[in-house]
């Protein structure tokens, strides 16, 4: 007697497996998370600490960015030379170096100097990790990385606080971001007990996919092709039997397959950047508007950009599983408007309460945008995710270091009301190039040559 075949109609919706691999390279999430929304909200009180205007103190953006840059040059060398494990444990030992640096460095090149060397080893982390999870889930990596930036951002939420009660306990800033470096020694140690097979093994071993290859090789890839739960041998390739896993389309492998796939990724690329220049100006300065605009004290301005880390960490667990129904595209334009509208609320407001409301509402248009974008951008890239990482890193780290010093800038000549006007200009910017995506995938014509950054 045969049993009948499954029919797609009774199949269960694929769902995320989430095994040790994928819960280790969150870690690395976990560890910019802290940083980025405990220092940067910092920054302002670091200037005046130091005596530095608001534009030197910007400088420290123009820092993480030369770290991103760095970091995508030197990831694509690091990869096929050492392997992604290697890379990554060395990533993290880097990023507590430079914040030793940072938070023992007495002056401002100290400072500079800590950020540049602690951004190098994140981005690393980042890319090398974000890249990772992409290939190693296939069909729901979109749900993959919005996951993993929601966890960071998740522990991050205590960021800002744990910096508002130091200052108000009279530590300043420094303890708060000194915890950054414990968290990525602890991650660090638990990526280096990471099995060396599937995305992690050597390419000396030969067990490695090829991150480089041709993206129609790939095309056809699904979760059989680098085991999802993490288990040896068989008990790994038996997802390839799952009815979920055949009867579910690879929704990356069909993005990359798209005719104007290439030119797609060009538009994801510029969503990328306006998502990390909004992101990183908001947070560098939004501290100091609401000082400015609602006489708040220092410490309780600094502590209510928790409210935007919130806002960005629940939308983060809800966009996840919505960009499995939802085309991310679609949901990356909608994020942008949405972060607009909070943006408006934050820049009008005159009391404390109504400017955390306006961080909370941009907080759920932020939230969704880097992992979308980023998402959409490494789907596109087929079999060359990590190339694809790496000029997505580049590209951003420009964005990270001219957006904080810029706004600095425009607010040491305008003020912090003036200059904020700069955030939804680039916001739309960010609305437009996600809009424009898809529907220049599919688009015919000759599929325009992507650059190697590498």
């Amino acid at each position: 007697m045969t049993t009948a075949p499954t029919s797609p109609a009774c199949v269960e919706p694929v769902r995320l497996r989430r095994d040790r691999l994928t819960l280790s390279l969150y870690g690395y999430f976990v560890v910019w998370g802290w940083f980025l929304y405990s220092f940067n909200p910092a920054v302002p009180l670091l200037g005046r600490e130091l005596g530095i205007s608001k534009a030197q103190a910007g400088l420290h953006g123009t820092a993480l960015a030369v770290g991103a840059v760095l970091a995508a040059l030197a990831t694509p060398r690091l990869l096929p030379r050492f392997g992604r494990r290697t890379t990554l444990v060395a990533a993290g030992l880097l990023i507590a170096l430079g914040t030793v640096v940072l938070v023992t460095g007495p002056g401002f090149a100290w400072t500079l100097s800590g950020v540049l060397v602690m951004a190098l080893g994140a981005n690393v982390a980042i890319s090398a990790g974000q890249a990772g999870l992409v290939l190693h889930h296939r069909g729901t990596s979109s749900a993959a990385v919005t996951e993993a930036n929601g966890v960071g951002s998740s522990v991050g939420l205590l960021g800002p606080l744990a910096v508002g009660a130091c200052v108000a306990a009279g530590w300043g800033w420094r303890p708060a971001v000194a915890v950054t470096g414990l968290l990525a020694v602890a991650t660090a140690v638990v990526v280096g007990f990471l099995p060396r097979r599937g995305v992690m093994a050597h390419p000396a071993e030969g067990a490695a996919p090829a991150t480089d290859a041709d993206p129609a090789a790939t095309a056809g890839a699904t979760a059989s092709a680098t085991p999802a739960d993490g288990l040896p041998g068989g008990a790994g390739r038996a997802v390839a039997g799952d009815a979920r896993a055949q009867a579910t389309p690879d929704r990356d492998a069909v993005r990359a397959a798209q005719p104007g796939a290439a030119r797609a990724s060009w538009c994801y690329l510029v969503a990328v950047v306006a998502t990390l220049a909004v992101e990183n100006a908001t947070t560098f300065w939004s501290a100091d508007l609401i000082t400015q605009q609602t006489g708040a004290h220092a410490g309780i301005a600094t502590a209510a950009t928790a409210g935007l880390v919130a806002g960005m960490s629940v939308i983060r667990f809800v966009v996840g599983p919505l960009s499995l129904r939802i085309e991310p595209a679609t949901l990356l334009a909608c994020s942008f408007l949405l972060a607009i509208v909070g943006w408006a609320v934050l820049w009008t407001a005159t009391d404390p309460a109504v400017a955390l409301t306006g961080l909370v509402i941009a907080g759920f248009g932020y939230g969704a945008q880097y992992p979308l974008s980023i998402a959409l951008l490494l789907s596109t890239a087929g079999g060359a995710a990590d190339r694809a990482q790496s000029r997505a890193t580049f590209a951003g780290g420009a964005a990270i270091g001219v957006a904080p010093f810029a706004l600095g800038a425009l607010a040491d000549a305008f003020g912090a009301h003036s200059a904020f006007v700069l955030v939804p200009v680039m916001a739309l910017v960010g609305a437009f190039a996600a809009f424009a995506g898809p529907r220049v995938a599919r688009r015919p014509g000759r599929a325009a040559a992507v650059p190697d950054a590498g």
